[in-house]
């Protein structure tokens, strides 16, 4: 077997143990170093210190000398370089912080507020609960990134309220699942900001390409919740008088002040400063971190064991994170040293594709992907297989990023395997189906699509705000 089948064959065991169930950051690191012994060995360097050996060395002598020499293989330094490499990453320092701000602003008992809220503000709306419960996901999405939070949470709250006021489950579960994986888009995400270091793209390009495609994405499920809600009345009813209380306007001003705002400025406040370069983002983060600690104070909802429990669930995704990244980074660069990566790239060339033919490939893969991997191991593992290959195509690497972030939507979308769905299904009252909640989560994953073809024809839309805010 020459050395590019066996890298394809490791490339191909990997994904094998993968459909397993077997811990994916552990396999990574196990193989890269397995395949990586072989791929670096030398028998020459690994003991020459046999050389010294004397005629009258023990047997203790030789023993160690031949454990030395078996550690010493340069897979060892490239996994020790790699490690260090990760840990001292300074995009990725961005990540413990957002996920922290995200973890205290989900317990800060802000959401329930904010859909009160926005449910008095928009009951003239057709569809107006599913409406607010948009809205709510969407900014709720935006400051935590955390996708099984948000819809969790959602369910919880929303979901009865759409269900008492006679919404369709379908409907009503639809908008929630769809809702909540905004923000893995929407700026400052943290799926962005893994792809930034995976990719050696600027976070800060990537955060202003993200935003106009993210509002895109926001604005086709808005046209299409109040669309069926005026086409077809019965799968969300007008509430009935009564229904929703009639609050002053000062009032509903105070309320918007004291639920929606505090929110809208923090967001604001940690994108702000990265896309006017008023901060890096990990300064940007340190930020937000410290807004959402603020905020649980102010709303009194602070106490040590949230505290404790954001501590623990923050360190705990970082480490995931982080142990992906050093497992990847093995696996690949043997990868590439076994010859793998030049195989796909001429195979690739091979195919005669044009630079459209190359996108629409590769976003048909990553969407397959998508059903037994999480977002963070196509990004980490198998996105920067086609990094190398996008300066062939002539496409730019920040463009690139984008799409593969509208199309790891469908990641959580797409039956049998969306993660939103049973996240929901998880907390739903027993009555709402599994069945009626894919039902209802199918025309916003037709949502997603058509906003990568709007991406596709209009490239403008992900390069103006790069192009204003950075020429």
């Amino acid at each position: 077997m020459t050395e590019p089948q066996l890298a394809l064959f490791m490339l191909g065991l990997f994904i094998f143990l993968v459909f397993l169930g077997f811990p994916i950051a552990f396999t990574l690191m196990a193989m890269g170093i397995g395949f990586g012994y072989y791929a670096y060995f030398d028998a020459d360097r690994m003991w020459r210190s046999f050389n010294r050996l004397g005629e009258d060395a023990g047997t203790y002598d030789t023993v160690s000398l031949w454990i030395d020499g078996f550690f010493n293989s340069r897979i060892f330094d490239l996994f020790i370089n790699q490690t260090y490499t990760v840990m001292s990453n300074e995009v990725l320092t961005a990540v413990p912080l957002f996920l922290f701000m995200g973890y205290v602003v989900e317990r800060a008992n802000i959401v329930d507020r904010l859909f009160t809220t926005l449910n008095i503000a928009s009951k003239n709306i057709p569809g107006s609960l599913g409406v607010a419960a948009l809205i709510t996901c969407a900014l709720f999405a935006t400051a935590t990134g955390i996708v099984g939070a948000v819809v969790t949470l959602m369910g919880l709250l929303a979901l009865p309220a759409m269900l008492k006021a006679r919404y369709d489950p379908s409907f009503a579960s639809g908008i929630i699942c769809a809702g909540g994986t905004l923000g893995i888009l929407i700026p400052p995400s943290i799926m962005l900001i893994v792809y930034a270091a995976a990719s050696g793209t600027s976070i800060v390009r990537l955060y202003a390409g993200a935003l106009l495609p993210g509002l895109l994405l926001v604005g086709l499920y808005l046209v299409y919740v109040i669309g069926r809600s005026i086409l077809q009345p019965s799968v969300a009813p007008k509430p009935a008088p009564g229904e929703i209380p009639d609050v002053p306007v000062g009032k509903l001003i105070l309320m918007i002040a004291t639920s929606f705002l505090p929110l809208f400025v923090l967001i604001m406040a940690v994108l702000g400063s990265i896309l006017f370069g008023l901060a890096t983002p990990t300064e940007a983060a340190a930020i937000g971190a410290l807004g959402g600690l603020l905020l649980a104070v102010i709303y009194r909802a602070m106490t040590f064991q949230r505290l404790r429990e954001s501590v623990y669930l923050t360190v705990r995704t970082t480490a995931m994170v982080c142990w992906l990244f050093v497992g990847s980074y093995t696996f690949s660069s043997v990868f590439s040293y076994l010859g793998g990566e030049a195989v796909i790239s001429e195979f690739v060339q091979g195919l005669d594709l044009t630079p459209l033919q190359f996108l629409l490939l590769a976003q048909v893969i990553i969407f397959l992907l998508g059903w037994p991997l999480e977002w963070s191991e196509i990004i980490i593992i198998f996105v920067p297989i086609f990094l190398p290959l996008l300066a062939i195509f002539d496409i730019d690497p920040l463009f690139f990023g984008i799409l593969v972030a509208l199309n790891l939507q469908t990641s959580f979308l797409t039956p049998p395997m969306a993660m939103s769905a049973y996240y929901l299904k998880g907390i739903a009252p027993p009555e709402v189906r599994l069945t009626q909640i894919f039902k209802g989560i199918m025309p916003f994953l037709f949502m997603v699509f058509l906003a990568m073809a709007i991406v596709y024809i209009f490239p403008q839309i992900v390069f103006y705000l790069p192009g204003v805010f950075y020429g």
